[in-house]
């Protein structure tokens, strides 16, 4: 089993992923050249970065990611979208997306589960917990057929699934402390440091919350490639 990574930029990579997943992962980094695949493998995970997801001029591989995604859904492949990558898979399959009317939502926030998650795959076992967060755009509007699973108070939509096994997530379970922090490194956040400081505190309940969710995306695409 094997999973396909888009990685829109190096300082936004699988992070905590690459050991929790426990499968192959073929990392794209069309940042550098590489090709967005047409097909996924045996799974895909759509990573976050900088760009709005209508960024095409500033992202050129965007369109074939978007395609990429669309495929992925049509096709029951298992998926999990990150942040920008969630966005974009928004775009891809009819949703909308569009800069974020209640600003930069950042550092370690409250996300909370609504009662489709009770039955997710991924979801069932997260209720209310924490995660990081670092956008400013928000899908608002979420694609036909879409099952609304987690909230926020700053932005609504933090999590959906779409079609058999495809997962979006607004917020960063792949996020470490260093990578949170590598990313406030570079802006202009008066409150940087609290910011880091917050998330580093929070690092244990973050690895328990999330974990299992990666450790569930991975059973699905096994599972799928059995029954395959």
């Amino acid at each position: 089993m094997r999973i396909t990574v888009i990685e829109h930029e190096a300082e936004a990579g699988l992070g905590y992923l690459a050991e929790w997943l426990g499968l192959e992962c073929d990392v794209v980094r069309p940042y550098l050249g590489d090709r967005v695949p047409e097909r996924a493998a045996d799974g895909l995970i759509v990573l976050g970065g900088a760009a709005a997801a209508w960024e095409d001029e500033r992202s050129p591989w965007q369109p074939a990611t978007r395609d990429l995604l669309r495929r992925a859904v049509e096709e029951s492949t298992p998926t999990l979208a990150v942040c920008l990558g969630a966005q974009l898979l928004t775009m891809a399959c009819g949703g909308t997306v569009e800069r974020g009317g209640n600003g930069l939502e950042v550092g370690l926030c409250e996300v909370v589960a609504l009662p489709a998650a009770a039955s997710d795959r991924l979801l069932s076992g997260v209720g209310t917990a924490v995660a990081v967060q670092y956008h400013q755009d928000a899908m608002t509007r979420l694609p036909e057929g879409a099952v609304p699973l987690m909230t926020g108070s700053q932005y609504p939509n933090q999590a959906y699934r779409l079609g058999e096994a495809a997962w979006a997530v607004q917020f960063h379970p792949e996020a470490t402390p260093d990578i949170f922090a590598s990313w406030t490194a570079s802006s202009d956040l008066e409150s940087a440091a609290d910011l880091d400081a917050e998330v580093e505190a929070a690092e244990h309940r973050l690895t328990a919350t999330w974990r299992p969710v990666a450790e569930a995306f991975a059973a699905v695409i096994t599972q799928r490639g059995g029954a395959g």
